[in-house]
């Protein structure tokens, strides 16, 4: 199963440093039964860009509580043994916690498949969501425009031989 870990550039430097992502349990996002119903494809690619952009979305939040955060949305995804994620079943279709799964263990960063990241020309729009996500909670819908503003731009792909030109 892949699964999806929201990180910050700090984190993802932490995650190079140690070899592994974590310590557990951590909060990922996958194709989840939930994730299914609710975006009503078996299209697996795009189920899984679901997943991805879910945890984009919790890579913001981190940002958001960390002024001192690079204001760049990471997401390292990692191929996990089958049982490995569970999903809270008392979450049910809660959209907050759509595809969300949790991992008792850290995850070697070895077995990371890829590492998705914001370009440099997204960190304004990134910086400018994570300081509106407060009130875009609070239902201000000119704040949810501008969050919305952050998940236009696309999250490039990088080998897990790129992290240390990525952490620079």
């Amino acid at each position: 199963m892949r699964v999806y870990v929201p990180l910050t550039l700090s984190g993802l430097a932490a995650a190079h440093a140690s070899g592994e992502v974590g310590p557990g349990p951590l909060t990922a996002y996958a194709v989840t039964p939930g994730l299914r119903e609710w975006y009503v494809s078996d299209d697996i690619e795009e189920l899984e860009y679901a997943a991805l952009s879910r945890a984009a979305a919790a890579s913001l939040r981190l940002i958001a509580g960390n002024p001192d955060e690079a204001r760049r949305r990471i997401v390292v995804a990692v191929d996990v043994p089958d049982g490995a994620a569970t999903a809270d079943p008392d979450h049910g279709l809660s959209t907050a916690s759509l595809g969300e799964v949790r991992i008792a263990t850290a995850l070697p960063l070895a077995k990371a498949a890829a590492v998705h990241v914001d370009a440099d020309e997204a960190e304004k729009d990134v910086a400018a969501a994570a300081a509106a996500l407060g009130a875009a909670d609070l239902g201000d819908d000119d704040a949810q425009f501008t969050v919305d503003g952050a998940e236009d731009h696309e999250l490039l792909w990088f080998g897990v031989q790129e992290i240390p030109q990525l952490i620079g």
